[in-house]
């Protein structure tokens, strides 16, 4: 399994591009959680969960991430 290049579209971590894993087809998983988009913190500090779901490739490959909503910490599984 690869990587695959994201860009995040809306919410807290929107316009940051990071690398995820790939699945057969080089994309990436269908939906991603992002507890601290910004890279500070830790999971133990207790901080919400951003979900973010698959979009489309941009013809560049690098696909879309869009925001779907906000939970609180351990929620969105």
């Amino acid at each position: 399994m690869g990587e695959v290049t994201v860009r995040f579209v809306g919410g807290p971590a929107h316009d940051l591009v990071r690398r995820l894993p790939a699945d057969d087809d080089g994309a990436p998983p269908p939906r991603w959680v992002l507890s601290h988009p910004d890279g500070a913190g830790s999971v133990a500090a207790g901080g919400p969960d951003h979900l973010y779901q698959r979009g489309r490739p941009d013809g560049g490959g690098t696909w879309t991430m869009t925001y779907v909503r906000t939970d609180p910490v351990g929620v969105t599984e």
